[in-house]
């Protein structure tokens, strides 16, 4: 087992990475405030160089290794933030790396890690796979092992984020952070806890990636076999051994999150706060839009990445806007006549819902031979709006509707 880093060490890595990674903002968020009742600020990591709070922790870990260690490279195991960390830091330092990344990574983060001068290899499903393929690629070549989130120097340098929260929030009571293998949760919390104890940290996870809540209850760290979650840069299924104790220390409480909860918020942040977030860096959101009265204000939420596909941000949208009531699936039987469809269009015109699709149907077998099913997408104002809709078409003569 590792040691665990100490506040002296993640000091020591803010010196390290001056010159390295973007001291990242925070932003207000009014929509946030209101439901909480109290200040909400964003702790915007998803504008970090690379697009997420990764790079801090690899640029630290590659830095301190010996020069005897750097001529066989290094390897690590990332579903993508780590692997593009990895890649930065070491091409900036001159080592080759080698990542290995799960199949059905984002293919945004595969081409950045190429690009920042990485081997990518793909194994397996999930990053803990990943993991195992790098350490032994590591014991084959003598490469070293960046590992994402287990050893005191990748600590260190995601605790840096820590420092910041308190010199840009210094008012904070809450700090809500996303949680997977527990780097940045450990390392925020040890830096936040050393100087104001008081201060409440919570760690966020995906529902069906979390292994801290099982393992916390147990007292060990709990492998989990399946993680079927979008959040894939938090679906880790082991946690840490340096990171374990520490969360146990520092750590308030663990929380989870649905995936609708997840696509949620990461439409409000798209709306609301004109902000890209991947589903992992988005948890933290989601557990205040779930439960905004278990926060004591002034709340800093951790947005921990911004990178995300754009095919998946397109369907998280689409799932976002329709569990929202934006989008409005209806289906109506009318006579199959000229003007019949005229009619019950200008009906859903008058009550302000854009129709988006339209599709005939006349081989359901309950319908009559002068019948056609319509099948509609509609996009409305939201749920109020969407109920108005229906209402208006039942009022109408359309009893049929089956949202």
């Amino acid at each position: 087992m590792h040691a665990q880093p100490t506040y002296d060490d993640i000091l020591e890595a803010r010196e390290l990475l001056r010159d390295h990674i973007t001291e990242t903002p925070v932003q207000g968020a009014r929509w946030l405030t209101d439901i909480v009742g109290d200040t909400v600020v964003l702790k915007c990591e998803n504008l970090q160089r690379t697009g997420s709070f990764k790079a801090r922790g690899a640029f630290v870990r590659i830095a301190r290794l010996p020069e005897e260690q750097r001529k066989n490279g290094v390897v690590a195991a990332s579903a993508g933030n780590h692997a593009q960390g990895v890649a930065l830091a070491a091409t900036t330092l001159g080592i080759p790396s080698t990542v290995f990344m799960p199949e059905g990574a984002p293919i945004p983060k595969e081409k950045a890690t190429r690009a920042y001068g990485a081997d990518v290899i793909f194994e397996g499903q999930y990053v803990d796979q990943c993991l195992d393929a790098a350490m032994a690629f590591a014991e084959r070549t003598g490469a070293v092992m960046i590992h994402p989130f287990d050893h005191p120097d990748v600590v260190a340098g995601q605790g840096t984020i820590g420092l910041e929260i308190l010199e840009q929030a210094p008012d904070v009571k809450t700090v809500v952070i996303p949680l997977g293998g527990g780097g940045l949760l450990a390392g925020a919390a040890l830096a936040i806890k050393a100087k104001h104890p008081d201060v409440k940290v919570i760690g966020v996870q995906a529902e069906t990636a979390a292994a801290y809540p099982v393992s916390l209850r147990e007292g060990r760290p709990i492998r989990l076999d399946k993680m079927p979650t979008m959040a894939d840069g938090i679906a880790v299924g082991l946690p840490g051994e340096t990171n374990f104790p520490m969360i146990q220390s520092y750590v308030d409480e663990i929380r989870t999150v649905s995936e609708e909860s997840i696509s949620s918020a990461l439409l409000a942040l798209a709306e609301r706060a004109k902000l890209v977030v991947e589903p992992a860096g988005a948890v933290g959101v989601a557990a205040l839009m779930d439960a905004p009265e278990a926060f004591e204000g002034p709340v800093v939420v951790v947005l921990s990445g911004g990178n995300i596909d754009p095919l998946l941000l397109g369907k998280v949208i689409q799932h976002g806007m329709t569990l929202a009531g934006r989008y409005l699936p209806v289906a109506v039987t009318i006579p199959d006549q000229p003007g019949a469809l005229a009619t019950l269009l200008s009906v859903i015109g008058d009550t302000g819902a854009n129709v988006m699709e339209v599709v005939h149907s006349r081989t359901n077998p309950g319908l009559r031979l002068a019948e056609v099913v319509v099948q509609l997408q509609l996009e409305t104002r939201g749920q109020t709006h969407a109920e108005r809709v229906l209402e208006q078409l039942r009022s109408e003569g359309y009893p049929a509707i089956s949202p």
